[in-house]
């Protein structure tokens, strides 16, 4: 391909060979939605719209995930000898840690300070998105396990031939962790708090499930958020216009801005979702005289509800959590969907119904000294991780009488 070139041969048997894309849109859109959970069409029963040929498209055409913004793509192709695209992996060469949520600034620290440098590195992503989703992509029709052997591997032999530090898969899906784990990969855990529908048929039969305390709590919550005369609108669709973009926007900038001090995403990049993918976003929006005040952008998928960024330009009392998780939780019980994922970290989100679950992440580190140190790190940290989970399941806030997800 004219702008990729092979990198390595992932199997002594020549079976697959490896090469360099620069851009999503190097791939021609028919080829990528053939690959396991990236498109809606009847053949797959996943989909995860953050790997989607319009997602991750979106991020390149608007500028924010570029060279420049030191998201420079090196997505992987896996083919066969005649050229057939059988597998993929979307990766950033990255000049920065910014926008991973899968924090290795102490790894950098270390390696630069014993005179090494960190970046370049390899980034296996969905950039400025922490979901756990397919990283190792493979044909919807193609033996899964070996081709991710082969990417698993591929992705080292990538790494070690252009030099550079290291590669970072994060947010993977527990098919790719084995494979990545087999393949001498250090595994990291994290933690993240979701809501599991268990058949639900209303948002009251959720409350039922509560003990009685968190119960009220919740109800008084929901109340008062809206008590100064705000009504919640829920949009998808043709409903959300580009007027609905420019306020939603003013809010990510807003609170973004305050937050984070340099947002990531950009107006250009909602346009993009808004025209190609509507129906798979759905924006909580909250109006208070006449105007809205504040919203939260969510993305759908075929088994999940996935918060991911709320702005908000007045301040009122538990309206972040309204927009954000209580909308949430019931959208998708009127949807049936199995999850509401709300995005990184917040203990907040407990008790609102949210469960702490583990999420992972899959390193090659190439110096054998900073290998060595992170791996006696993570070994701590995966042992803090697991007690605080354990701690934090045992202080949900469901009556102890009924089992929870």
């Amino acid at each position: 391909m004219g702008n990729g070139t092979e990198a390595a041969r992932p199997e002594a048997d020549g079976a697959y060979a490896i090469r360099a894309a620069t851009s999503i849109g190097a791939f021609r859109r028919s080829e990528w939605e053939s690959l396991a959970g990236t498109s809606k069409i009847s053949s797959q029963n996943y989909y995860n719209p953050f790997l989607s040929f319009d997602f991750l498209t979106a991020l390149e055409e608007s500028g924010c995930a570029v060279a420049r913004a030191g998201w420079q793509g090196h997505h992987l192709r896996l083919e066969t000898s005649d050229g057939r695209l059988v597998g993929a992996v979307p990766c950033y060469a990255k000049s920065h840690s910014q926008g991973e949520y899968v924090f290795d600034h102490g790894w950098a620290d270390a390696l630069e300070r014993a005179g090494g440098q960190y970046y370049p590195k390899l980034q296996v992503s969905v950039p400025f998105t922490p979901v756990t989703g397919p990283r190792l992509l493979v044909a919807s029709d193609g033996d899964a396990g070996s081709l991710r052997a082969a990417l698993a591997t591929g992705l080292k032999m990538v790494t070690d031939r252009l030099g550079v530090s290291s590669a970072h898969v994060t947010f993977a899906q527990e098919a790719d962790m084995t494979a990545l784990d087999a393949a001498g990969y250090l595994v990291r855990n994290d933690q993240q708090f979701h809501f599991f529908n268990e058949g639900y048929g209303s948002y009251d039969d959720f409350l039922a499930s509560l003990a009685s305390r968190k119960r009220k709590a919740l109800k008084a919550e929901r109340r008062k958020a809206v008590a100064d005369g705000i009504t919640i609108d829920r949009l998808t669709g043709a409903d959300i216009t580009e007027a609905v973009w420019d306020d939603f926007f003013a809010f990510y900038m807003d609170t973004g801005g305050r937050k984070w001090g340099r947002p990531y995403l950009n107006r250009r990049f909602f346009s993009l979702i808004g025209e190609r993918m509507a129906d798979d976003v759905l924006l909580v929006m909250a109006r208070r005289n006449g105007r809205y005040i504040a919203g939260a952008i969510n993305f759908i998928g075929s088994e999940a509800l996935y918060g991911r960024n709320w702005g908000c330009i007045e301040d009122h009392p538990f309206l972040h959590f309204e927009v954000c998780y209580h909308q949430a939780i019931d959208f998708a019980i009127e949807r049936k969907l199995k999850v509401v994922e709300a995005g990184a970290q917040g203990e907040h989100k407990l008790a609102r119904g949210y469960l702490p679950v583990t999420v992972q992440s899959a390193h090659y580190i190439a110096h054998p000294g900073l290998r060595k140190a992170v791996a006696d790190y993570l070994v701590a940290e995966r042992r803090d991780v697991a007690r605080m989970g354990a701690y934090l399941e045992g202080h949900g806030p469901f009556r102890k009488d009924e089992g929870t997800a």
